[in-house]
């Protein structure tokens, strides 16, 4: 899965990662997912936090919830940990979660509870198809009755690409690795009645991004 780090990113002398893009993307994200997560409670679970800067603007906006961080990486975690500090929220820990695995019956997961949403933001692109079938898998076994898993990211639907900048830059993912590139929501929505889930919505975001939202029944 592609990383942040030195050579990519900006760092702060706390170890906080930044990422170029999220001060564009963050609001209409937080506004997008208002209607989905502002009345519920309880734990989301959030697959690939990278520079954690989506996790601690989602906590600050959602505090009903308690939105669980979570990623492979270390320095990742780091990151993650940073902000949550600087944001000066209270302390918890990411989670080093795989997701291309039995994630849900992990000790530390299944410590969680049944969760109230499992979101991954620019992930499933950057990662092998294992990944996405991952996350769809888990939250089938993890989700709470009535949860919500979320996407966030770039798509091709119904095997068209949304601009050809999705074109461009899907084309030189599978440049950089054969395994990566933009996944097509009907793929995923197969995937997800596998799991036991149902299709709830597909919003358009700016950049030709999609938020794609299914909930377990």
């Amino acid at each position: 899965m592609a990383r942040y780090h030195a050579g990519n990113a900006a760092v702060a002398e706390d170890g906080r990662l930044f990422s170029h893009v999220f001060d564009r993307n963050s609001p209409p994200i937080i506004a997008a997912l208002t209607p989905w997560l502002s009345a519920r409670s309880g734990t989301v679970l959030e697959i690939g936090s990278g520079t954690g800067q989506h996790a601690g603007a989602c906590q600050l906006a959602f505090p009903g919830l308690t939105w669980q961080p979570s990623d492979p990486d270390p320095e990742h975690r780091a990151s993650v940990t940073a902000w949550r500090r600087h944001l000066r929220l209270d302390d918890l820990p990411p989670i080093a979660l795989d997701a291309s695995r039995d994630w849900a019956g992990a000790p530390e997961v299944r410590a969680l509870g049944p969760l109230s949403a499992v979101v991954s933001m620019n992930v499933i692109h950057i990662a092998p198809l294992d990944v996405a079938r991952g996350i769809v898998h888990g939250a089938g076994k993890a989700l709470a009755d009535g949860g919500l898993l979320i996407f966030y990211g770039p798509f091709t639907v119904n095997g068209s690409h949304m601009g050809e900048g999705n074109r461009a830059f899907d084309a030189g993912l599978r440049a950089d690795n054969p395994g990566w590139g933009l996944r097509d929501t009907a793929e995923i929505e197969a995937l997800a009645r596998q799991a036991g889930l149902s299709f709830a919505a597909l919003q358009a975001m700016p950049a030709n991004n999609r938020l794609l939202t299914l909930t377990k029944p």
